[in-house]
């Protein structure tokens, strides 16, 4: 997966953000697991948080959705690629037997 799922991150005051939302809510629109967000955030392959305050980061709700419309998109596109799985052959507990 490459850099182009997320779109450029803007400098800060750029754009007005349409909305923002705390991760209940996140967890509402996009059905992936926490730490499986945060992964995709570290590689670039999801809208990045921010913080609010110390104790409370948010996402743009403009963000998540451009993201999720780009994913609609190139799932239903038959020439793109399925989006890659993980590599069940690195996995520490229940390995898989036989993978090659």
């Amino acid at each position: 997966m490459s850099q182009d799922l997320v779109p450029p991150p803007r400098p800060v005051g750029a754009l007005p953000v349409t909305r923002a939302i705390r991760r209940p809510e996140l967890r509402k629109i996009v059905p992936l697991a926490d730490t499986t967000i945060y992964e995709m955030e570290r590689r670039g392959e999801f809208p990045r948080r921010f913080s609010l305050t110390r104790r409370c980061v948010v996402w743009d709700l403009g963000e998540i959705e451009a993201w999720l419309a780009h994913r609609k998109h190139a799932a239903q596109d038959p020439s793109a690629d399925p989006a890659e799985g993980p590599d069940v052959r690195t996995r520490r507990k229940r390995p898989v037997r036989g993978a090659r």
